[in-house]
Formats: C-alpha cells, structure tokens, sequence
C-alpha cells in the first residue's frame, strides 16, 4: 500500500476544492441566513433533500458541533436559528468560508481546523448535537468517528450522520459515464489506496484529488449502535444524473439520526 500522510494530502485536495469551488464549498446567502433566524431552517447535509422540520425544532440554545461541515453551509445556519456553533473541518479554506458567512451576517460561531477521526480535543458530555455531513469517506476507520461522537455528547444527544451508499463504491463512474453502462469494479469496503491500481492511485495524489473510503453498511449503521447509539430516523437521497449513472437507479447518500440513550 502508498504510504501517505492522509490527513495532509486530504486538506490539500480540499483547499484547493474550496478554492475553486464546488456545490460543497459554496456559501448559502443571507436569504438563507434571514430565514433561518425568523425559523426557516432549510438544512441539508447531501446533494438535494433538506432535513425534516421535526428534526429541526427547539434547536436554539443547543450546544452543536458541524462536523467535517465546513464550507458555508451547515455551520451558519444553525447558528442563525440560535445555536452555539462549533465547526470542525480538516479545511482551512472551508472553515474560511464558515467565518466569511458569519461576518457576512452577524453570526456568531467557532471553528477548529481538524479531522473528523481525532475529536480529543472536546471532554465528555459536551454537545447537544453532532451535524455530519458525507465526509466520512475521507477516513479509514468510521468506527472511531462514531466512538468519540458518542462519548463527547451529552445523554440525550443527537447524531445525525451523512455518508455514500455503500453501492456507490462498486463502481468507476466516470468509466460508467463514458461507456454508458454501469459495471461492478470493485468490491467492499472500498479503499483508493488498496483497490485502485498503482498508476490510477498516483493519478489521484499527484492530482491533489482527496483520497476516499467506502464503508459497509454494517460499519456505517451497525458501527454507529456498537458505539451505543440508538437509530431513530433514517432518509435517503439522490445526486444528479451527471454526477453518477447510478443515481437513475439508486439512492446514493443515508442520514442517520441517532441518539445517545440518557442512562
């Protein structure tokens, strides 16, 4: 296997995505701001559907963390709709645009620069609320996220946790958009670094595209109750036609909303 510093080469590849820009690094606009604040919230943590409204209430005063939520999004909106904000993301550039929204608007939050696999830094029991959006796929054992959102969050606390289908990474797409036609390549869990070739591999590091990991289901949802959460709401998503052929066939992205029981 390449030996690499992921955490490095990640942060670069996501810089430089933040940089250019993308629909996960683009801000939402004060209008979005506005609403939220008169309590509208219109969140989402994938491509299309926003979080039911159910899930949203009595979100004032919360404790919350957005975790590898940088970007502009997720973080500044919640904090128009009155909760004490942190954000965590391993992007200098995304976290960048938290802060620019903030100002932008008169909202107050916080930001750590960061990898979602490494929360030492906050003590037990300290947030109401973990916001996850699909970055999971970033790090090698999702496993690990789950026990330290687990153990940094109150009893009563929430988790709700974006990631990829894990179908989504038995295929190369852009080979499937080439031919047309969707084919298994690969098998699962799914890892850039062990199931692509040498040369395919080299591609994405000498590209600075980020390095990304298929987790199983059984990682993703049974990983998240071994930790000791309880699964109480479950959604799904699609992307766009052009990101994948899949999308005609299948959901590509879960949330999970998830609880830490309070004894």
């Amino acid at each position: 296997m390449t030996e690499i510093d992921l955490n490095e080469h990640n942060r670069r590849a996501w810089d430089e995505e933040s940089i250019e820009g993308s629909e996960w690094c683009t801000p939402v606009g004060s209008d979005v701001i506005e609403k939220a604040r008169q309590g509208l919230i219109q969140l989402k943590l994938t491509p299309n559907r926003y979080l039911p409204s159910t899930w949203l209430e009595n979100i004032s005063g919360k404790e919350v963390l957005c975790l590898g939520s940088g970007g502009g999004q997720q973080a500044p909106i919640l904090a128009a709709a009155g909760a004490n904000v942190i954000s965590l993301d391993i992007s200098k550039e995304q976290l960048q645009k938290d802060l620019d929204v903030g100002n932008r608007d008169g909202l107050k939050l916080a930001v750590i620069n960061g990898s979602i696999d490494d929360l030492s830094q906050f003590n037990d029991n300290t947030f109401d609320l973990i916001v996850n959006a699909v970055s999971n796929i970033f790090v090698p054992d999702v496993n690990t996220v789950w026990r330290q959102c687990h153990r940094i969050l109150k009893p009563g606390g929430e988790l709700w946790a974006a990631f990829m289908n894990p179908s989504f990474f038995l295929f190369d797409h852009n080979k499937a958009a080439e031919e047309g036609k969707l084919k298994v390549e690969f098998k699962l869990p799914y890892s850039d670094l062990t199931s692509l070739s040498k040369e395919k591999l080299q591609n994405i590091l000498d590209d600075e595209v980020p390095v990304i990991f298929g987790h199983t289901l059984e990682e993703q949802i049974g990983g998240q109750t071994e930790a000791g959460f309880s699964i109480t709401g479950l959604l799904e998503d699609d992307w766009s036609d052009e990101a994948t052929p899949l999308n005609k066939y299948s959901a590509t992205t879960i949330v999970t909303r998830a609880v830490k029981p309070k004894s």
